[in-house]
């Protein structure tokens, strides 16, 4: 398995640039897009745990817009063609704590790169 192929890396990054911005922007449709649309899909927040597809998007309508955010030490990395993980810090205005943002990507055949797995925390600091 080739690990971060110079290709796969530029998809997943160019994915996970076009999140950060919907997230933004508080683009729910756009947000909504990225996940994967199955009972299978996680989000895991700082204070929900989502189980599938329709909880992640009922959360996501209902939430009122976090505002935005500015990354710190992103890392991403790809496995093989169809799989990579990305990893980044934010801050937020007002906000004392870092935040932690990690993603399970999946590059399907028929839907192409979706969000299979996501956690959000907060750093105790």
């Amino acid at each position: 398995m080739m690990i971060d192929d110079p290709q796969t890396v530029a998809e997943l990054t160019a994915q996970f640039n076009g999140y950060e911005q919907a997230l933004n922007a508080n683009d729910v449709s756009a947000l909504d897009g990225f996940f994967w649309r199955s009972p299978l899909a996680v989000r895991i927040g700082a204070g929900e745990s989502l189980f599938g597809y329709e909880a992640i998007a009922s959360f996501r309508a209902a939430r009122r817009p976090p505002g935005a955010r500015r990354l710190r030490a992103t890392q991403i990395t790809s496995f093989g063609a169809a799989h990579g993980v990305t990893v980044t810090e934010f801050e937020r205005e007002g906000e004392t704590r870092i935040g932690r943002q990690t993603q399970v990507w999946v590059k399907f055949d028929d839907l192409g790169w979706k969000i299979v797995s996501a956690h959000v925390s907060w750093s105790q600091n």
